[in-house]
C-alpha cells in the first residue's frame, strides 16, 4: 500500500511521536546517569563497589524485561491500535520515574528501598518495551516509501536526545546547588520533573489520529486476532525475527550502549573524571553527533539499510580498543608528573540527609598537564585540562558516529521486514532483545569484567565480540528491502 500523505501531516506525526519517545528515554536514562548516587542512596553502604554493581544490575533489569513489554504492548498495538498503546506506555513510564524520585533512602527504610526501586525499574522496562515499536511503526506507516529511512530517523534521534536532555537537567540542577545539597536531595529533582514532561507529551499525543494503514486494515476486518502466534509460531516469520535479532539488533544494541552509557561509566568510575566535567564531555559529544542520525537515515533511502548498519558495527569493533586505550591514558595519573610543591590538604564539613555533621579531608594533587586529583577516604575525582577535555569529546564523538550508523536505519529496516497486521509485535521483540538484553547488560557485564581482572580495557571484550558476530550473521543473512510498499 503506497502512502502519500502531505508533508505537513507527516511532520505533525513525527513531532508528536518524537516528543513522547524522547521523554520516555529521558525517564529511562536518568537512572543510568545518576547510577553512582543511586548506589549510595538505595543500597547498603558497607561495600560501595558491590552497591554500584547492584545499581547497574537494577538498571539492567529494566532492559531485560523490555522484550516482555514488547510482547504485551506489541499484541495490544496490533489488535487495538498504535496510538492508544503508546499513550498507555507513556503514562506507565512517567509514573514510575516520578515515583523513584519519592522513594526514601536505604538509611530511612532499609532493604525496602532497593526493592521499590527494582519494582519501578521493571515497570519502566515493560513500558519502554511497548513504546519504541509503536512510535517507529506509527511514523513509518505515515511516511512515503522512498523517504522512510529519513522520516523514521527522527524517531532514532530521540534515544540520544533523551540521554542528552537527562544530562542537561542533571547538570543544571547540580550547578544551581552545592554538591552536598545535590547529593542529599537535589538528585531527586530530575525524577520529579518528568511528571510535567509526561503531561505535556500526553496532551500532544492524545490529539493524534490512528495510523492510516492500521485504520484501513481494521475497517476491513483484517487485523490479527493473535499477533503473538502469527509472529512467533509461523516458521517463516520466526526466521525473520531471528535474522533481525542476530543480524542487526544485537550488534546495534552493544554499539549504542558502548558509545554512550559505557563511555559515561568509563569516564566516571574507571577514569574517576569529576561528575560535572564527565557529563559535559558526554553531552557535547552527543550534541555534535545527533545530526548524523538524520544523515545516515536519509542515506539509507539511497544505498540501503544493510550497508550502513554493518559498516558501523565493523568500524566500532575495530576502533573500540584504541579509543578506550587513549581515554584510559588521559586519566592515568601514573603517567603524569605531579607538581609536589602544590600538594595540599583541604577540609570541609557537610550534613547528611539525617542531619549528621560530617567532616571530610581531601588530598589535592596537581599535575604539570593541568590535571587536578582530589582524594578522600572513599572517593577520587580527577579534573582534566581543557586540552584533554577536547580529546575526550573527540574520542566519544567518534563512538557516537558509530551509534548513528547502526541506529539511524534500523527502524525503517525492521518496519520493512514484517507485514502490517503483526508489525508492532514482530519488530518490537528482536529490537528489545537486541537492545534490552545484549545492550542493556553491557554496563553490568563490562564493569564486572574490569573489576574481576583489574584490566581497565577488559570490559570491551563483550561489545567487540557481539558486534563481530552480528556483522558476520548480517553479511550472510540480511536482505535489504529499502523503500518497499508497506
Amino acid at each position: 500500500m503506497k502512502n502519500s500523505l502531505p508533508t505537513q501531516n507527516i511532520w505533525q506525526v513525527i513531532m508528536a511521536s518524537s516528543a513522547g519517545t524522547l521523554i520516555e528515554w529521558y525517564d529511562f536514562y536518568i537512572f543510568g546517569s545518576l547510577s553512582a548516587i543511586i548506589a549510595e542512596k538505595f543500597f547498603p553502604p558497607s561495600n560501595p563497589q558491590l552497591a554500584y554493581i547492584a545499581t547497574l544490575a537494577t538498571f539492567a533489569v529494566g532492559f531485560i524485561v523490555r522484550p516482555f513489554g514488547a510482547i504485551v504492548f506489541g499484541r495490544l498495538g496490533d489488535m487495538v491500535g498504535r496510538k492508544y498503546t503508546f499513550l498507555l506506555t507513556l503514562l506507565i513510564m512517567g509514573g514510575s520515574t516520578f515515583a523513584i524520585g519519592l522513594i526514601p533512602s536505604y538509611h530511612t527504610i532499609g532493604i525496602l528501598a532497593p526493592i521499590l526501586v527494582l519494582i519501578l525499574r521493571l515497570a519502566q522496562g515493560l513500558a519502554l518495551g511497548g513504546e519504541y515499536g509503536g512510535a517507529a511503526t506509527y511514523v513509518a506507516e505515515h511516511s512515503p516509501d522512498n523517504r522512510r529511512g529519513y522520516y523514521t530517523s527522527f524517531i532514532q534521534t530521540t534515544a540520544t536526545l533523551g540521554l542528552f536532555v537527562s544530562l542537561g537537567v542533571i547538570l543544571l540542577t547540580r550547578m544551581l546547588m552545592t554538591p552536598d545539597d545535590f547529593n542529599n536531595y537535589g538528585w531527586r529533582i530530575p525524577f520529579l520533573l518528568s511528571v510535567l514532561l509526561v503531561i505535556m507529551s500526553y496532551y500532544i499525543r492524545i490529539r493524534l489520529h490512528e495510523s492510516p494503514l492500521f485504520a484501513q486494515m481494521k475497517k476491513e476486518g483484517k487485523t490479527s486476532t493473535n499477533p503473538i502466534k502469527e509472529s512467533f509460531a509461523n516458521k517463516e516469520n520466526l526466521k525473520l525475527v531471528m535474522i533481525a535479532l542476530f543480524g542487526a539488533a544485537m550488534g546495534q544494541g552493544v554499539v549504542w550502549y558502548t558509545g554512550q552509557f559505557y563511555a559515561l561509566s568509563f569516564l566516571q568510575k574507571t577514569m574517576n573524571i569529576e561528575f560535572v566535567q564527565s557529563n559535559i564531555i558526554i553531552a557535547i559529544a552527543l550534541l555534535l553527533g545527533t545530526p548524523f542520525f538524520i544523515y545516515f537515515g536519509s542515506l539509507s533511502d539511497r544505498i540501503g539499510r544493510k550497508k550502513i548498519m554493518l559498516t558501523g558495527m565493523l568500524l566500532a569493533a575495530l576502533a573500540y580498543y584504541p579509543i578506550y586505550k587513549a581515554m584510559d591514558n588521559i586519566g592515568n595519573v601514573q603517567l603524569k608528573q605531579e607538581q609536589t610543591e602544590l600538594f595540599k590538604i583541604e577540609s570541609n564539613s557537610s550534613r547528611t540527609e539525617s542531619g549528621e555533621l560530617v567532616v571530610k579531608s581531601s588530598r589535592v594533587h596537581t599535575y604539570t598537564d593541568g590535571s587536578i586529583l582530589r582524594e578522600t577516604a572513599d572517593k577520587k575525582e580527577l579534573t582534566v585540562s581543557r586540552t584533554h577535555v577536547t580529546w575526550l569529546v573527540i574520542l566519544i564523538f567518534i563512538q557516537v558516529l558509530f551509534v548513528t550508523m547502526v541506529y539511524a536505519p534500523i527502524a525503517a529496516f525492521l518496519v520493512e521486514l514484517f507485514p502490517t497486521r503483526i508489525r508492532y509485535t514482530s519488530m518490537s521483540l528482536p529490537y528489545h532483545i537486541g537492545n534490552g538484553v545484549f545492550g542493556g547488560l553491557l554496563p553490568t557485564i563490562s564493569t564486572i569484567l574490569v573489576t574481576n581482572t583489574g584490566n581497565h580495557l577488559a570490559g570491551l571484550i563483550y561489545p567487540i565480540s557481539i558486534a563481530v558476530i552480528c556483522f558476520i550473521v548480517g553479511m550472510i543473512y540480511l536482505k535489504d528491502k529499502k523503500g518497499i510498499p508497506l
